[in-house]
């Protein structure tokens, strides 16, 4: 039902999408109408959304925004949770999805994680993002883990960008989207309506840091939003090791 109720309506504003996309200028109708999409999409399966903690952030300032990844649910949940505009960094494969591939064509980062001329190429157009005070939105999971809700294994990229550029990363946590619309075998479901909670952390600073703090960054975040995913009862104390286990196999 999600993906079906996806496919038609983003029919229904594509035309739209298609003529603000050709000019860089719209790009930020563009962003507004997504969010309008977004919230036109969940409201029509049944879910509502919930913010637990709003952080601010300056729409005058750039970051990196860094989500935990469980679900498809988590782009949508993004752009209706963020309100400050934002490119996101995708995988490649997204330019193979018809109609939805023209924002990656022309507005988000697709990232070739395969190449690592691809990869470069990518990070360079994000740097070159923020610099135009544009922020951008990465999963540093790269992809959705088979141990979601826990943390799969987070990838070097985000935490990079943030240091080389010295802009702050804002740790978002979605607590329910992996079960609202599970990935894996359960996606055949379609999904379920319920309540969806987000918590959004205020930025961590990375003015000073450098290349050797990025393990130390990436451990900061990691411990954030882990302990939001225990506080609010996404995941359970013992559940630990389950994201090192699976990497390992």
């Amino acid at each position: 039902m999600f993906f079906v109720n996806g496919i038609l309506t983003f029919m229904v504003f594509f035309p739209v999408f298609y003529v603000l996309l050709q000019n860089e200028k719209w790009f930020g109708k563009v962003f507004k109408l997504k969010r309008v999409w977004a919230k036109f999409l969940i409201n029509n399966v049944g879910i509502r959304h919930r913010i637990i903690r709003d952080c601010k952030l300056d729409p005058n300032k750039a970051y990196v925004i860094c989500p935990n990844h469980g679900s498809y649910l988590d782009i949508i949940l993004t752009y209706i949770s963020i309100p400050v505009y934002f490119h996101f960094m995708g995988k490649a494969e997204l330019k193979k999805v018809p109609f939805f591939n023209k924002f990656f064509d022309k507005m988000n980062i697709l990232v070739d994680r395969s190449s690592i001329i691809g990869s470069h190429k990518a990070f360079v157009r994000a740097a070159q993002d923020i610099d135009k005070g544009i922020s951008i939105a990465i999963f540093p999971e790269a992809t959705i883990p088979e141990c979601a809700p826990v943390l799969g294994r987070l990838k070097n990229g985000a935490f990079k960008l943030a240091i080389e550029k010295q802009v702050p990363i804002v740790p978002v946590v979605f607590l329910d989207n992996w079960r609202l619309l599970p990935d894996g075998h359960l996606k055949c479901t379609g999904g379920c309506p319920g309540i969806t909670r987000v918590y959004i952390h205020d930025p961590i600073e990375t003015k000073g840091l450098t290349e050797n703090d990025l393990n130390a960054l990436k451990k900061q975040y990691e411990q954030i939003l882990t302990a939001t995913l225990k506080e609010y009862g996404s995941i359970h104390a013992d559940e630990d090791c389950r994201r090192h286990e699976v990497t390992k196999a």
